[in-house]
């Protein structure tokens, strides 16, 4: 199969994260920022939470250092929209990610998928592709009660130590999400395992992302 890899031959590679609440990112797409990490020499990131109030936001900020160590730039923007709230938010939202969008130019965006039944994710994704028009952008997918996961058309395959790692960090670093049910070693590796049969990964680990226009 032709690979098709934002990365392949590339020296640097800036990329704008964005993620709802403190540990969308790192479920999502933690595995493919450390498979990139280790594959692009000048690796730059802005990492924006959303919401992560209180205790949130120093997960936010630890995890985003610790996973992303080693990278030639790592900018956090931290922001304090009400949880579960982002439909009420939407104005102000928008012009938050519009002044974003005005200093920012990465080359790759990752962000919320568009079906997410999750309010704040959907608002989200709906608001990336109104502000970066001209950009490659891919959406993440996070496993929930709602069931929504959906058939993902990229793959990004991961080493059995990059996908081991990405577990690690998620149960070191969000203490707080730990009593949740869905928030488990065996939910993550899990989902890893049924994308890697799905896009044959020689580790038998991915990560599933979603494109919607693709320009070759």
């Amino acid at each position: 199969m032709l690979r098709l890899d934002p990365a392949a031959g590339r020296r640097r590679l800036h990329l704008l994260c964005l993620g709802a609440h403190s540990d969308d990112l790192e479920i999502g797409c933690g595995g493919a920022l450390l498979r990139w990490l280790a594959e692009v020499p000048e690796l730059h990131l802005t990492w924006v939470v959303l919401s992560a109030p209180g205790e949130r936001a120093r997960e936010a900020r630890r995890s985003a250092r610790a996973l992303m160590k080693g990278a030639a730039g790592l900018e956090i923007v931290i922001g304090d929209f009400a949880d579960a709230q982002f439909p009420a938010e939407l104005p102000r939202l928008k012009a938050f990610l519009a002044d974003l969008g005005r200093r920012v130019s990465p080359d790759l965006v990752l962000t919320h998928r568009l079906e997410d039944r999750h309010q704040d994710h959907r608002t989200v994704a709906e608001l990336t592709w109104q502000t970066w028009r001209d950009h490659l952008i891919l959406e993440y997918e996070i496993p929930k009660y709602e069931g929504d996961l959906g058939q993902p058309n990229v793959y990004v395959p991961l080493t059995a130590e990059q996908a081991r790692r990405k577990v690690r960090h998620l149960m070191r670093h969000f203490g707080s999400q730990r009593s949740k049910g869905w928030f488990s070693e065996a939910t993550f590796r899990g989902l890893m395992a049924l994308r890697g049969i799905e896009c044959r990964a020689p580790d038998g680990q991915a990560e599933a992302l979603h494109a919607r226009k693709v320009v070759l």
